[in-house]
């Protein structure tokens, strides 16, 4: 069955949307393979057999139409709202080259709003006073920028500048200056001009409250301009994010409010930098300040979400090994578009100087819902189910981040995607259990194999995805080193399996609990995986049978809050309401026997290709 037919089978099942299709709007904007995907899903899905007349319909200019899909959106946004937590990662970093860096030191800070400036920090050669603003053009998004120029005398002065951040209009340039006539050791200025083609005017320095007899830097605007972001001594650690807010952009700022607890630490948050949709605040450590906990070197980038631009800044989460390395990574800047992650760092293989060199990194949404390594028609499928929801894992656009519903954007961005093979680094184990003999079940997402234990045989022609290893319910299984400890957040776990029986195990952790098993009177799966303390609710069981003789795709998911069961795709289990941080343990695994090794626990029967990942998949 091709994909069309596919989607269409399956929209059927959900037939209250199927009249918004034809409707969607594709943007000239929108890539070139978004917009030919999309219009293939439109004329093919909405064009029945013998009615290409309709297809002919000018659904564009069709107002009763088009004000229908809009009630029908708006209507979910406000009856669902929801939060803007995708999963999303990061492409290998790239040093912008010796055309932007240079021996010195080097610091990105912003862009203008069409992506055609980059601005920066920098102390190289033809500064006024060693760090100075400077500024990066290029003719388009797919050009290479050009040689950085200084702004000159009128915004740069003899003392440091930098940390700039221009408005979405392009008309203001607010930065830190330790020039002169400020309140305190940095202060916050804004220079003006009447057109983007005209010069930057005089300095002003924002004043009380903004400013204090401290240090007040790293100023950052939100798109409506209403909103600045800044760093602050005054707080709980070396520095402090804090935002000041006005109703128009003709009044004054308001009295700054700490961020609070939840993002502020004992620690130094710096560099802050709120995305263009006002969802995510990205930011990081400063050199030679305390640094936050949970790091894997010097100053880290993190990042935190909010739900709208009403709600609360959630728990920051860090950016991960990809973009944070043992060196100093800092200064995180997204583009306006979303989708590429620009920062400065140490790190080796740079032109050097303090806070190293710019690089960038593109920011990737996670289109492969079930964690197949292909983005097709399942996941479109996935996603077409919950099409109007707060569904995270499909909530991937029209930034990565997501914006708290499942609609016509993230389709957009999933059309983006269709049809490629997937290289995940959000799997970090998985064992295809596809040899034909040997003592090892190889890991080919990482480097932790497997060692048989006991004599479990090789079945190379017998498995769901080519061969399975074949276990024998009395002393077989599967010993691996640590993959993860269930305490430290999301991820999801899936098997294949055959046979077994009430009460065996297939997958456990030594010292910790059973991952995923089958209950000692009806077979059904279920996890030991629990909350830890009081409240602990203990294991949860489903009522589908596993051991019919059948081939079954078993799975856990705990997306931070809740666990979820499934089996062959389908939901069978979930916590009624929210719980606490999972149980911890940093033991290796145990493929095809429980946690203790304990008699009856052990696998009578086939498993296959078993996945692990570091994030939420739908099995």
């Amino acid at each position: 069955m091709n994909f069309i037919n596919f989607l269409k089978k399956n929209l059927n099942k959900n037939r209250a949307l199927a009249p918004f299709f034809p409707f969607v709007e594709v943007r000239q904007t929108d890539s070139k393979r978004t917009r030919t995907v999309m219009d293939k899903v439109k004329t093919k899905l909405c064009c029945p057999k013998g009615q290409k007349g309709w297809c002919k319909m000018k659904w564009l200019n069709c107002i009763k139409i088009r004000l229908v899909l809009v009630g029908f959106v708006v209507a979910i946004a406000i009856g669902i709202g929801g939060s803007a937590c995708a999963d999303f990662t990061f492409g290998t970093a790239v040093n912008l080259g010796p055309t932007v860096n240079t021996s010195s030191g080097d610091s990105v800070t912003c862009f203008s709003s069409d992506g055609l400036e980059m601005y920066l920090d920098s102390n190289r050669s033809g500064e006024y006073g060693g760090w100075d603003i400077w500024v990066a053009k290029r003719p388009t998004k797919d050009d290479h920028w050009g040689t950085p120029v200084n702004l000159g005398p009128t915004v740069n002065s003899s003392s440091m500048d930098g940390f700039s951040h221009i408005s979405s209009d392009g008309l203001s340039l607010f930065f830190e200056s330790k020039r002169p006539g400020g309140v305190g050791g940095g202060d916050i200025w804004v220079a003006k001009r009447a057109t983007r083609n005209d010069a930057w005017g005089t300095p002003v320095n924002l004043g009380t409250p903004i400013n204090t007899s401290g240090s007040d830097s790293a100023p950052r605007l939100s798109t409506d301009g209403l909103e600045l972001y800044y760093c602050s001594s005054r707080g709980y650690g070396a520095h402090d994010i804090w935002v000041s807010r006005r109703a128009t952009k003709n009044d004054r700022w308001g009295e700054p409010t700490n961020l609070g607890a939840v993002v502020n630490s004992s620690a130094d948050e710096f560099f802050p930098f709120v995305s263009a949709d006002g969802l995510a605040l990205f930011f990081s450590g400063n050199r030679g300040q305390p640094l936050r906990p949970g790091g894997f070197g010097g100053a880290d980038m993190w990042v935190t979400t909010r739900a709208s631009v009403s709600e609360p800044w959630g728990t920051p989460v860090n950016l991960g090994p990809i973009v944070n390395t043992p060196s100093y990574d800092c200064g995180p800047v997204i583009s306006p578009d979303g989708f590429m992650l620009y920062f400065c760092s140490e790190r080796p293989g740079g032109l050097g100087g303090a806070y190293g060199d710019i690089y960038q990194a593109p920011i990737v949404p996670i289109v492969d819902f079930n964690g197949d390594r292909i983005v097709d028609a399942e996941d479109m499928c996935i996603m077409v189910n919950h099409w109007g929801e707060d569904y995270p894992l499909c909530d991937i656009g029209p930034m990565p981040w997501g914006d708290g519903i499942v609609d016509v954007e993230d389709l957009k961005v999933l059309a983006e995607h269709l049809f490629e093979e997937v290289n995940d680094p959000t799997l970090i184990a998985h064992w295809p259990l596809d040899e034909a003999d040997g003592a090892i079940a190889y890991n080919c997402a990482s480097t932790c194999d497997g060692i048989l234990l006991g004599g479990p045989v090789w079945q190379p022609d017998s498995g769901i995805v080519n061969g399975s290893l074949q276990f024998d319910g009395i002393d077989d299984y599967v010993s691996t080193e640590r993959v993860l400890n269930p305490a430290d957040g999301k991820f999801s776990v899936v098997a294949w399996i055959k046979d077994g029986a009430p009460g065996q195990v297939v997958l456990s952790q030594a010292d910790g609990l059973n991952w995923l098993c089958m209950d000692s009177v009806e077979g059904g799966l279920m996890t030991e995986l629990t909350n830890t303390g009081r409240s602990s609710v203990g294991p949860m069981i489903s009522q589908i049978n596993i051991t019919d003789g059948n081939w079954h795709r078993t799975g856990f998911v705990w997306d931070g809050s809740s666990r979820y069961l499934y089996v062959d795709g389908a939901e069978v289990a979930k916590d009624a309401t929210p719980l606490s941080d999972l149980e911890g343990a940093e033991g290796g695994l145990y493929i095809g026997a429980g946690n203790t090794l304990a008699p009856g626990t052990f696998f009578s029967g086939l498993i296959d290709d078993i996945r692990i990942y570091n994030r939420v998949v739908s099995p």
